[in-house]
């Protein structure tokens, strides 16, 4: 389960990879663009000001993000991105932050591709983190013997695919786009007491603690929070660094 509450409480560092994903897309006079992982749609909404010509269609796997999406005047449904397919006038995609979930993603990225008109854009960005400390330390507290029986198949799992710049401008090229490709570490400055772990229960935790009884919960999150003080240690004002790498790939369909 999402939490758009939990998930929104970073929302400045979480915009801006979005801001600079959707500034490399070119796309003057689109017909319909569509957010695939529309979050809480607090970004959705700019992409209908910047096109507000365009058709806006929104979707996202969790009903709470839908639900909030729609709060905000979204047409938002709750759609699997495995499911959709792109309708004829789709001339922009956008999915920020949602295939690092998706196993074969890469396939999906060059479906799409394959099925969009010509001249279209397709733009997307995913975290590319999953062996920092983390989420590695994560890993490492839910296979300590307190947490094994009930979270051994979320540590010992191996993380989801995530590529490389060049691995996901093939995957476009192949598909028979033009791409724009590139990776960024943004240093984060955190504020607040044990900001990573905070960060962290709004998007990696969240399988844990779908997993862990309700009372145990508080536990391990304390477990967690001692751990990633020492690897995310605060600095003198009380602010933590918190570097994080994010890939992205704009492409265009060019047949």
């Amino acid at each position: 389960m999402w939490d758009p509450a939990q998930y929104l409480a970073f929302g400045d560092h979480r915009a801006r990879p979005f801001h600079d994903l959707v500034a490399r897309i070119g796309a003057e006079s689109p017909r319909r663009v569509v957010d695939l992982g529309c979050g809480p749609g607090n970004l959705t909404v700019t992409l209908g000001q910047r096109w507000p010509g365009a058709a806006l269609e929104a979707s996202d796997s969790s009903p709470e993000m839908v639900a909030a999406a729609r709060e905000r005047g979204i047409d938002a449904e709750v759609v699997d991105v495995n499911d959709w397919k792109p309708q004829a006038d789709t001339d922009v995609i956008v999915t920020n932050a949602v295939l690092q979930w998706v196993p074969g993603h890469a396939a999906l990225l060059s479906r799409w591709a394959r099925e969009l008109p010509n001249g279209a854009w397709l733009a997307m960005q995913v975290p590319g983190n999953f062996s920092s400390p983390s989420h590695t330390t994560i890993r490492e507290v839910a296979g300590r013997p307190r947490w094994r029986r009930e979270l051994e198949e979320l540590a010992l799992r191996e993380p989801l695919a995530v590529l490389d710049p060049a691995g996901y401008a093939d995957v476009l090229i192949e598909a028979g786009c033009e791409v724009d490709a590139w990776e960024t570490i943004y240093l984060q400055r955190l504020s607040g007491p044990d900001p990573v772990l905070e960060w962290v229960t709004g998007t990696a935790l969240r399988p844990i603690k779908s997993a862990l009884d309700e009372d145990v919960w508080p536990e391990f999150r304390a477990e967690l929070a001692v751990e990633l003080r020492k690897v995310y240690p605060p600095r003198a004002d009380g602010t933590t660094w918190f570097p994080f790498r994010r890939v992205f790939a704009v492409a265009r369909v060019r047949r």
